[in-house]
């Protein structure tokens, strides 16, 4: 095999998104899926799982927070391709914007419960799969967890968490031949980041302009990165040319230096 053939995933994987109906869980999985992949998608939301079954992905509506939905999930997936080479949590939320005085008990415990718990989940309920497989696993992450964010906290500390599980992970499964990497998002284009911008605006009491123009001079490049950029990241740490990386920390963000 040459180098360039290194970079393309092998044909037939089998391949788990969650929250994969929409944003970039659809980005993932329509990149896996064009690459030969057997792709399985689960989301919360309903709406979503429809437009991706009738896009012809196998998807399944699912609370990835949630152990009884999720072992569901996996275990479907499971009897339909038989195992899984790849998996990929990236289900989560955005989580409230706010004071850490004005942040509640439950908005604080359901951002931890989707951000972290569920990526803890797609691990416990897939690492028999993976060892058998010699596959992979990645945590959709966020530069949020390398930075410190403000008005943010229940975001960035599920962040930071979902970074400390993948490396955890990675020293107890690499001896079995299973690699565990993060993947940090920048600032993605779409309607998520939209929402998260006029919250960040309205805390700060300024324009919605004036909030974007300010997180974009943080970032070297000074623009967003797209959905399909988080795709091509996790399509290569399924391909031979990844295959040594593990317990990494990758992020795709423009050169974000401070949130």
């Amino acid at each position: 095999m040459n180098i360039l053939q290194s970079l393309s995933p092998p044909n037939g994987l089998r391949v788990i998104v969650t929250a994969g109906a929409a944003g970039i869980g659809r980005a993932i999985a329509t990149g896996f899926l064009e690459a030969g992949a057997r792709v399985h998608v689960c989301d919360i939301d309903t709406d979503a799982v429809a437009a991706a079954r009738a896009a012809g992905f196998a998807a399944m509506q699912c609370d990835a927070a949630d152990p009884d939905q999720s072992r569901a999930f996996f275990d479907a997936a499971r009897a339909d391709m038989g195992g899984f080479d790849m998996v990929i949590a990236n289900a989560g939320i955005a989580g409230p914007t706010g004071k850490i005085a004005d942040i509640d008990e439950a908005a604080w415990d359901r951002t931890q419960e989707v951000n972290l718990r569920g990526a803890y989940l797609a691990a416990r309920f897939t690492a028999d799969d993976l060892i058998a497989s010699q596959g992979g696993y990645i945590a959709i992450s966020s530069v949020a967890g390398r930075l410190g964010f403000g008005l943010r906290t229940p975001y960035a500390a599920s962040k930071w968490g979902v970074v400390g599980l993948v490396k955890s992970l990675a020293v107890e499964l690499g001896p079995k031949g299973v690699r565990a990497n993060a993947v940090l998002p920048g600032i993605v284009k779409g309607p998520r980041i939209e929402r998260v911008i006029s919250a960040r605006a309205q805390e700060l009491g300024q324009s919605y302009a004036e909030t974007e123009k300010q997180n974009l001079e943080k970032v070297a490049l000074r623009r967003m990165v797209a959905p399909e950029d988080i795709a091509a990241m996790c399509l290569f740490l399924a391909t031979p040319g990844g295959a040594n990386i593990t317990g990494q920390a990758l992020s795709v963000c423009g050169g974000v230096e401070a949130l």
